[in-house]
C-alpha cells in the first residue's frame, strides 16, 4: 500500500449515527514523498543517540523513573487531569482532597508503565499486554466500571456529549476484535519490510482510530509507542515518551490524526510523528547530558561532608528516583536513624541540593529542585 493512494476507511450507517470503519494495516507500506525519508533518517539517528545514554550512563535506572513520572503526568494532562509533576511525586496525604482523583490517575499510569515494561521481558507486545496494562490504569479511578482490561462491547465516541454530536465515532464494537488482531499481527510481521518507526506511527494512528477501550485509549495508545520500540530493540530503556510533544502541539496532534480519517492524509500524520520522535529524542538526550553534569556537580559538593559523604551519596540516589521526599521516607529507604537523616537534610539544604517547600513544622517535604527542573522545562 502506498501512502499516496491510501484510503483510511469508510463511514458505516448505524442507527441514528455513522461509525468509521478503518481498513486493516497489516501489509507492506511504501511512499514516494522524499520528506518522509529525510525525517525517518533524522528520527532514527536521534533515537539512537538517546538510546546510547541508556547503555553508557551508570545507574541509568535511577533517572528512568523520573522519565516515567513525567510521561504519566503529561499523558494524563492531555486527558484533562490537573496534577503537576511536583504533585505526582507527593504522598497522597499531602494532596488536597479535591485533587486526589487526578493524582490517583497519574499514579496508576506510573504503575501501568512500569508493569508493562517489566512484562515485556516475558510477554511479547500483544493485545493481552495492553489489556493487562489498561486494567492497572483504570484501577479505582474514573472509568473503573467501564470494562477495565477488556475491549469494549458497546459503541463509544470522541468529543461531544453523545453520538449525535460527536467529533468522531470509532468503529462498531463488533469490528474491534478483528481490527486489533490485525494490528497485533502488524507489530510482528517479519514478511513485510516496513521500518519500525513507520510501523509505530501507523500503529498509534490505528489504535486511536479503533479506540478499543471504553476509556483510557489516549493514554494506552501513547504508551504503545515506547512499548513497541522497546519490544523491537530500538530502545533498551523506556526513555522516549511522545506525550510531551503531543501535549505542546495538542491541536496539531488531534488534527493530524483526523486528517487521516477525513482526507486519507497519512503522509501528514507520519511526518508529524517522525518530527515528534526526532524532537523528543533530542530533548531526552540533552536532558541526560544535563543530568550527568548536575550529578558531577553535586558529587563534588558532597565531598565536603567528610565521613557523612557515603550516607549522602545513598540519599542522593534515592532523590534521583524520587526528588521530593519526607524525612520519614528517607529513614525508611536508607534505614538510618531520625537524627542521622535530619543531619543529612540540613547538609543538603546548606549545599543548595534540597529546599523545604511546605514551611510546616511537621510532615515537611524536601525537593531536589535543580534535578526536578530538568523535567519541567
Amino acid at each position: 500500500m502506498k501512502f499516496e493512494s491510501f484510503k483510511a476507511g469508510r463511514w458505516q450507517a448505524r442507527y441514528q449515527y455513522k461509525s468509521f470503519e478503518p481498513v486493516p494495516v497489516n501489509h507492506e507500506w511504501r511512499w514516494e514523498d522524499p520528506g518522509i525519508n529525510a525525517l525517518l533518517e533524522q528520527a532514527t539517528r536521534a533515537l539512537g543517540e538517546l538510546n546510547a545514554f541508556s547503555l553508557i550512563v551508570p545507574d541509568i535506572d535511577l533517572f528512568i523513573e523520573m522519565h516515567v513520572v513525567k510521561e504519566a503526568q503529561t499523558s494524563s494532562k492531555i486527558e484533562g487531569t490537573q496534577t503537576g509533576i511536583d504533585e505526582a511525586l507527593m504522598p497522597e496525604e499531602q494532596i488536597r482532597p479535591e485533587k486526589r482523583d487526578d493524582w490517583r490517575e497519574v499514579r496508576n499510569y506510573i504503575d501501568a508503565v512500569n508493569t508493562a515494561v517489566a512484562e515485556l521481558n516475558s510477554l511479547p507486545l500483544s493485545n493481552r499486554l495492553l489489556k493487562q496494562t489498561h486494567a492497572i490504569l483504570m484501577r479505582g479511578v474514573r472509568g473503573e466500571h467501564r470494562q477495565p482490561g477488556e475491549f469494549r462491547t458497546s459503541q463509544n465516541w470522541i468529543g461531544g456529549s453523545s453520538l449525535a454530536d460527536a467529533t468522531f465515532v470509532p468503529p462498531h464494537h463488533e469490528s474491534v476484535p478483528e481490527l486489533m488482531s490485525d494490528l497485533e499481527k502488524f507489530w510482528h510481521n517479519e514478511y513485510i519490510v516496513v521500518p519500525h518507526l513507520i510501523r509505530a506511527a501507523i500503529s498509534h494512528y490505528q489504535f486511536e482510530t479503533v479506540h478499543p477501550f471504553l476509556d483510557g485509549n489516549g493514554r494506552i495508545g501513547r504508551l504503545l509507542i515506547p512499548l513497541y520500540l522497546i519490544s523491537h530493540g530500538l530502545l533498551s530503556k523506556p526513555s522516549l515518551y511522545l506525550s510531551d510533544f503531543f501535549e505542546r502541539n495538542r491541536a496539531s496532534y488531534y488534527d493530524a490524526l483526523m486528517r487521516v480519517r477525513s482526507s486519507n492524509d497519512l503522509i501528514h500524520w507520519v511526518r508529524f510523528f517522525l518530527s515528534g520522535v526526532a524532537q523528543t529524542a533530542t530533548k531526552g538526550r540533552d536532558t541526560f547530558q544535563q543530568i550527568l553534569a548536575l550529578r558531577n556537580q553535586v558529587e563534588q559538593q558532597l565531598l565536603q561532608l567528610g565521613k557523612r559523604t557515603p550516607n549522602a551519596r545513598q540519599a542522593l540516589n534515592v532523590l534521583y528516583r524520587k526528588p521530593m521526599v519526607t524525612a520519614a521516607y528517607l529513614e525508611q529507604e536508607l534505614r538510618l536513624s531520625h537524627p542521622t537523616v535530619n543531619a543529612l537534610l540540613r547538609d543538603f539544604i546548606r549545599l543548595g541540593v534540597l529546599r523545604e517547600v511546605t514551611g510546616a513544622a511537621r510532615n515537611r517535604l524536601y525537593v531536589f529542585e535543580p534535578y526536578l527542573e530538568l523535567f519541567i522545562r
